[in-house]
Order: structure tokens, then C-alpha cells, then sequence
């Protein structure tokens, strides 16, 4: 399952302090979404499903019938990655285009356009705004996760020294 989510990127911090704020038996979506602007600093409850969903694709929450619940997943960086690219709609498609030169937002989402499925062009009035908006923000998660690296120009493959980093 690939999840269509793409709140705006944040810090490996926050997403412990949003999962650590998730109770471990499952609890409904209404308090957990709760749960998240309690203990960062998301002001909406929309925001906070985001963040909610875009944890369990990293498979540091899950959800069973009762609700959702905190994973014993560890942060580690390199499964995150490996979790981000392989559950999140599109992640793939961006990391391909990427390249040793930089590739701006434009020429990223371009690359993405043909894999978004027509119902979700259909749900949104101006979809190609929103899917570069989501083009950004997944570019972005894709730095914080050491998939990219953020240039002047765009984004480009990382480099050795920022995959250590």
C-alpha cells in the first residue's frame, strides 16, 4: 500500500515527539490527532491526520480496529528512508528524476504528473498546485531522510559526505 501524504517536512525530532506523544494501546483518530497538537506545535487538527498517516507509512504507528497505536519502530535513518521511499505515493518516481545536477520543483513534479492517478486530478479544482505543493513537501522529507540533498538550484542525488551526515 502506497499512502498520498505529504505534510510539510519537519525534523527526525518531531516526528519522535509526535509518534512518543501516541499512546501503545490503540486509541481513536480524533485523540491522537489531538495527542500530536498537544505535544508539537501543528495548531490543526487536519495538519495533525497528516502527520498521523505519514507515520504509520513510516511504520512508526499502526492501526489495528480500535484505533491507532505507537510502533517500538526505531528512528533509525536509513529504515526510515527505505520506509518513506517504498509506502509513500511517488517517492520513487522524484528519487529517479533526481540526478547529479540539480533538478528544480518544476522539472521534479513534471516527472511525477504522469503517475498521478486521474481520480485525484478530479478531486481537487487546481490539482497541479496541489500535487506541487505535495512535489515540495515530499522533496523536502526526502532531504531530512538523507534521499536528496537541497541545493540553491533544486534538488540532486546526495552526496557521499551528506549521506554520513
Amino acid at each position: 500500500m502506497r499512502y498520498k501524504v505529504a505534510p510539510p517536512a519537519r525534523s527526525r525530532p518531531f516526528l519522535e515527539t509526535a509518534r512518543e506523544a501516541l499512546p501503545l494501546v490503540p486509541d481513536s483518530e480524533a485523540d491522537c490527532c489531538r495527542a500530536i497538537q498537544t505535544a508539537t506545535d501543528v495548531s490543526d487538527r487536519e495538519t495533525a491526520q497528516k502527520y498521523l498517516v505519514l507515520l504509520q507509512a513510516l511504520g512508526l504507528v499502526a492501526e489495528s480496529e480500535r484505533g491507532y497505536y505507537r510502533t517500538r519502530t526505531d528512528l533509525d535513518r536509513a529504515d526510515l528512508a527505505t520506509a518513506f521511499e517504498e509506502s509513500v505515493f511517488g517517492v520513487d518516481v522524484l528519487l529517479a528524476a533526481l540526478d547529479s545536477e540539480s533538478v528544480d520543483g518544476d522539472t521534479a513534479f513534471d516527472a511525477l504528473r504522469a503517475e498521478i492517478p486521474r481520480w485525484e486530478r478530479e478531486r481537487h479544482t487546481d490539482w497541479e498546485s496541489v500535487w506541487q505543493e505535495r512535489t515540495a513537501n515530499l522533496l523536502e522529507w526526502a532531504v531530512v531522510f538523507g534521499l536528496a540533498q537541497k541545493t540553491d538550484d533544486g534538488y540532486r542525488q546526495p552526496t557521499e559526505n551528506n549521506e554520513n551526515e
